[in-house]
């Protein structure tokens, strides 16, 4: 489906659960979030039908996102009978890596085309730091798992916070000289008011550039990544830059949460209740919110922020 700008819609975002194994600093209060009652979060049933009705209007590509997806009960079943309906050509998923030791062979056997890996630091103590509770080796054999299990296509996102990971650019960029996967530095986001982050956090991705030498330049794959590589990686290095030189005039996205609202722009308060409507409702709440979708967001930066009314982890990666 076109919208009002002219641009193809065919990849949707869909949030499974608004909870997470970890409490990373940009994204999750330390306790966690206030648990939503249950009866007001979609079913599998609501999820499938509206992921069903998505690809009626053209979205062919669906990314699993929480929370954290692998702590779903049903995640396995979710991939599956997403993967079987008719138009969806591609079931990709976001993680923080922690259970993929455990359940990369399943995701694999599911049908999970690409999995983005989250990881914003190789050391020990900022990555316990910046999780809260997580461990950095427990996260580092997932990613091997997944590797060793046969994923092809593995993309780390590392978010770029400064003052806590810049002087490890030329390290994270490094992993695609070890193994086959591509890193993207994301610019981060003014998404969660956690006091963590001053405006020094808010560093933009040109510093990727300055620290990294001898890249050469790759042509767009069609993702919203600036993409480069070293001459004998094994992968490539995404720049990504919401906040410095945002993509929304190729932006082809729309999200649905957990408890059932279609996202027509991360950035935007609108969202569009789906929960408890029948097909052919959601079909047209569908074309609803991708006429919505608006030409850009706001501008972004450290003072100015998102006019969400919900945190990252409640909008899904």
């Amino acid at each position: 489906m076109i919208d009002n700008f002219n641009r193809k819609i065919t990849y949707m975002r869909v949030s499974v659960t608004e909870r997470c194994n970890l409490r990373c600093r940009y994204c999750m209060p330390y306790d966690g979030i206030e648990k939503i009652d249950h009866d007001k979060m979609l079913t599998e049933e609501e999820l499938l039908m509206a992921c069903r009705a998505a690809s009626t209007l053209g979205i062919n590509k669906i990314r699993l996102t929480g929370g954290e997806p692998l702590v779903k009960k049903n995640i396995i079943s979710i991939i599956k009978n997403i993967k079987n309906l008719e138009n969806i050509e591609e079931v990709c998923l976001t993680t923080n890596g922690i259970l993929l030791n455990e359940m990369s062979k399943d995701l694999l056997d599911a049908g999970i085309d690409r999995i983005n890996f989250s990881l914003d630091t190789l050391n020990k103590d900022k990555y316990k730091f910046i999780t809260r509770i997580g461990n950095l080796d427990e996260t580092l054999n997932g990613l091997k798992t997944a590797l060793n299990v046969g994923f092809k296509k593995i993309k780390i996102n590392t978010v770029l916070i400064g003052g806590f990971n810049d002087d490890e650019i030329e390290d994270l960029a490094n992993l695609t000289l070890e193994y086959p996967v591509d890193v993207r530095f994301i610019e981060l986001m003014p998404m969660y008011d956690s006091g963590d982050f001053k405006s020094e956090a808010f560093i933009s991705s040109d510093i990727v550039l300055k620290k990294l030498q001898n890249l050469i330049p790759l042509e767009n794959d069609g993702s919203v990544a600036r993409l480069f590589k070293y001459e004998n990686s094994l992968g490539n290095i995404g720049i990504i830059s919401p906040i410095t030189n945002h993509f929304c005039k190729e932006c082809n996205r729309i999200r649905l949460t957990a408890d059932g609202n279609i996202k027509p722009c991360l950035h935007s308060k609108d969202e569009i209740l789906i929960k408890n409507l029948s097909y052919d409702e959601m079909i047209e709440k569908f074309k609803q919110a991708i006429m919505l979708k608006p030409e850009k967001h706001e501008e972004l930066s450290a003072i100015e922020r998102t006019h969400s009314l919900r945190n990252m982890n409640r909008i899904g990666g």
